[in-house]
């Protein structure tokens, strides 16, 4: 049983890329392969088959594995909720709320289930497929770290270090990255690998040749910078836009401190007749045909936000123009008429004033809902699936007229008289191609160019698979790997 580990000189610098890659470059030769991650902070999650709660970017990893999520692939989860503090999830359930401090206490007991989680995957597949967290040259969290060298040091692993030379410095990332590691941590780094190189690659050996005389380490390979390439993010938001068709619909998204689950809107991002803005703070809210609510880890403190932007009074004028707004999840529990916070769960107990849009009361619970589900949209009786993470527990008339009719017999969310707002708990509706066509439909697009974004995410696990053939040592990987 083989354990190989991926970090990075900097946040963004491609682990997430690089284990999804490797996890299907495994797969492709019939070897049993699991994705793993000690520690993730992210507002990006998924439901588990297993009913838990997951960083995203193991989600997708274990799509390119060829397995469901499972709890075990991130066995903890930091939510933030503020500057300073983070919903804690340990091995897919929510624990408490914890200030950066009181965490860093908690590390001894979040390392052992870690280390559980690790022994468990490890006795079930032959290669566990390891991403690290940050930079493990980040002095300031090395004590106490289960993230990056803090784990490898505990399982005794080899590490691959990539760097994104795209940034700039790469050879600095790469250097002072080693140099600020510990003997023993150095040790473990088996190679490099550069991610996001365009241009002749003969004009970067030298620095390579370099690199490797200095350090006495392999560069494994250079990654080249790949156009029209999508992978759902860890955290944060993908603004890249795909060509775009002479007829589009406007989408607009404001983004607020606490915005959750943002790969709900790369389907439209990647739709050719979908023109999508994300709106930040001291920005008003364009003319739109779309406006979309997004999720939220906070959402009475992202709710007072959007006020103080004025973004409210942009919304009711957006209505009374005739344009469509959509709720998701924190953003369906704004649109009612109260949000309730008896147990202080995400802030000071109390309540707070909904938009109004609709007639329905939440209340947060100590207890998430987390659940993958499936059923018919209102829309068109469109088939559609998702996943719901929530806190709150809606209810009210204004939830009769359903915006979806569940497979378990359960109602999701609203759609008002009018038909122009809609709400529903359900992330991930856009993913289900009919759903997303009855929902432009229904926005105002008229002739709706079907999209699969399922082959689409497939495509591009499998370039990235391409990659690994094509680009680095394949026999020193496989070494690596304790393959023959």
């Amino acid at each position: 049983m083989t354990t190989l580990m991926v970090q990075g000189t900097t946040s963004d610098a491609g682990k997430s890329t690089l284990v999804t890659a490797l996890c299907r470059w495994l797969r492709r030769q019939g070897i049993g392969v699991v994705p793993f991650k000690p520690q993730n902070m992210a507002l990006n999650s998924a439901v588990t088959l297993d009913g838990g709660e997951i960083g995203r970017a193991q989600a997708v990893q274990a799509q390119a594995a060829g397995l469901a999520p499972h709890t075990d692939m991130n066995p903890v989860l930091l939510k933030p909720n503020s500057d300073i503090g983070a919903q804690v999830i340990i091995h897919g359930r929510a624990l408490s709320n914890m200030d950066a401090a009181a965490y860093h206490d908690y590390k001894k007991v979040a390392l052992d289930a870690v280390l559980q989680s690790h022994q468990r995957l490890s006795a079930a597949y032959p290669v566990v497929m390891v991403e690290g967290a940050g930079s493990p040259a980040e002095i300031n969290l090395r004590a106490g770290d289960i993230a990056n060298m803090g784990f490898a040091e505990a399982v005794d692993c080899p590490v691959i270090l990539i760097a994104d030379i795209d940034k700039g410095g790469v050879f600095a990332h790469l250097v002072g990255t080693l140099a600020l590691l510990s003997a023993s941590e150095q040790a473990r780094i088996q190679g490099f690998v550069i991610n996001r190189f365009r241009g002749d690659i003969g004009l970067l050996q030298p620095g390579l040749d370099w690199l490797e005389e200095r350090t006495g380490k392999p560069v494994l390979g250079v990654l080249p910078y790949l156009m029209d390439f999508h992978l759902e993010a860890e955290d944060a938001i993908d603004t890249r836009q795909t060509a775009k068709a002479a007829e589009t619909l406007r989408v607009v998204v404001p983004v607020l401190p606490r915005i959750s689950n943002h790969t709900d809107f790369d389907p439209l991002r990647l739709h050719p007749q979908v023109e999508l803005i994300f709106v930040g703070p001291g920005q008003p809210l364009p003319a739109a045909d779309l406006i979309i609510l997004p999720g939220s880890k906070s959402v009475c403190a992202d709710l007072e936000f959007l006020r103080e932007q004025g973004w409210e009074a942009a919304l009711h004028k957006h209505l009374r123009y005739g344009g469509k707004l959509l709720g998701i999840c924190g953003g369906l529990q704004m649109l009612g008429q109260r949000i309730d916070d008896p147990h202080g769960l995400e802030g000071p107990a109390g309540s707070s004033e909904g938009l109004g849009l609709l007639d329905f009361v939440t209340v947060l619970e100590p207890q998430k809902q987390l659940r993958n589900v499936s059923g018919r949209l209102c829309l068109e009786n469109a088939p559609v699936s998702g996943y719901e993470i929530h806190a709150g527990v809606s209810g009210g008339a204004g939830l009769e007229a359903a915006a979806v009719q569940l497979d378990d017999g359960r109602c999701d969310g609203a759609l008002s008289a009018d038909g122009q707002v809609l709400g529903t708990y359900l992330h991930g509706l856009f993913e289900s191609s009919q759903a997303c066509s009855a929902l432009l439909r229904w926005a105002g697009l008229r002739e709706v160019q079907t999209v699969d974004y399922q082959a689409l995410r497939e495509r591009d696990i499998e370039r990235l698979a391409d990659l690994v053939e094509a680009h680095l040592d394949t026999a020193r990987l496989r070494q690596l790997c304790g393959l023959a």
